[in-house]
């Protein structure tokens, strides 16, 4: 996800365009040149397995990982990895896999909670009701 995915009106907010969330291949019928996910938002684990073998399998963990992305992009306007402008997905996804994130600066309650939840072990991030209840307690 990305923060153009929501919709957010007066009394509900919407998800929008995640037409790509099950994972695995397009078929060529429905492939076109931008199948949208952008890599600004991937996890280590799902850029390494694109590059690899083509092919990712969404996780939670990695969903984790996308939305503490979107919200250090959000809060910064600054990618979590350091890449550039012009770069094809390849470089993007090889960046993702090779660099570290960009230093978490945000301060407070939802700096520390984008920090755990961009760790590169998958296994040490927070769940998604550990994220929506630090979220919760940072009102």
């Amino acid at each position: 996800m990305q923060p153009n995915h929501f919709v957010i009106g007066p009394t509900a907010t919407f998800l929008i365009d995640v037409a790509l969330a099950q994972g695995g291949e397009v078929p060529e019928a429905y492939d076109f040149r931008y199948r949208g996910c952008l890599v600004h938002y991937e996890a280590p684990e799902i850029s390494r397995s694109i590059l690899a073998s083509g092919t990712a399998v969404p996780t939670r963990e990695a969903d984790v990982y996308a939305l503490g992305a979107s919200l250090f992009i959000s809060a910064t306007g600054w990618r979590h990895v350091s890449y550039p402008d012009d770069a094809d997905r390849r470089v993007q996804r090889q960046a993702i896999v090779d660099k570290p994130h960009r230093p978490v600066n945000v301060p407070g309650a939802l700096g520390r909670l984008i920090e755990q939840m961009m760790t590169r072990n998958p296994a040490d991030r927070p769940t998604s009701a550990e994220v929506c209840q630090e979220l919760r307690n940072a009102r």
